[in-house]
């Protein structure tokens, strides 16, 4: 039906974002824990945890490129049309509000123009820690 394109166009933001919080999640636990990051994305890529935002965004963490390709001003814009639209049709979207309210965060932080693969900085600065890899 009419609108079916737009309600498209968010379900993808929701998917490629949420997405890439959860790479940026757990990129920053392997580093913490002291796993290289690298060497976990290429231990999982070939499994289920692959798919095309972890070969896209990952190294992208990892190699400290935030250079936008994806910026996060916007997505932070996609993020927040699909938190109107949910509340709009009282859906609650609780992952995608915790995505928009991390975005909100590095915006606060200056890092609006970054790229997406940028969200793993919220969680460095959360966790003290920065995700690198030792091969350079």
């Amino acid at each position: 039906p009419n609108g079916s394109g737009s309600v498209t166009k968010l379900a993808n933001q929701i998917m490629v974002n949420v997405n890439i919080a959860a790479v940026a999640e757990a990129l920053t636990l392997a580093q913490k824990a002291g796993a290289d990051p690298k060497k976990v994305f290429e231990a999982v890529r070939g499994g289920l945890a692959g798919s095309r935002v972890l070969e896209d965004k990952a190294p992208r963490m990892f190699n400290r490129n935030f250079v936008a390709g994806g910026s996060l001003t916007t997505n932070l814009k996609d993020i927040t049309n699909v938190m109107d639209t949910a509340k709009t049709l009282d859906v609650p979207l609780f992952l995608s509000g915790v995505v928009q309210q991390i975005m909100l965060s590095l915006k606060a932080d200056g890092h609006i123009a970054d790229d997406h693969a940028g969200l793993v900085q919220f969680y460095e600065k959360i966790a003290d820690i920065e995700v690198h890899t030792e091969e350079q």
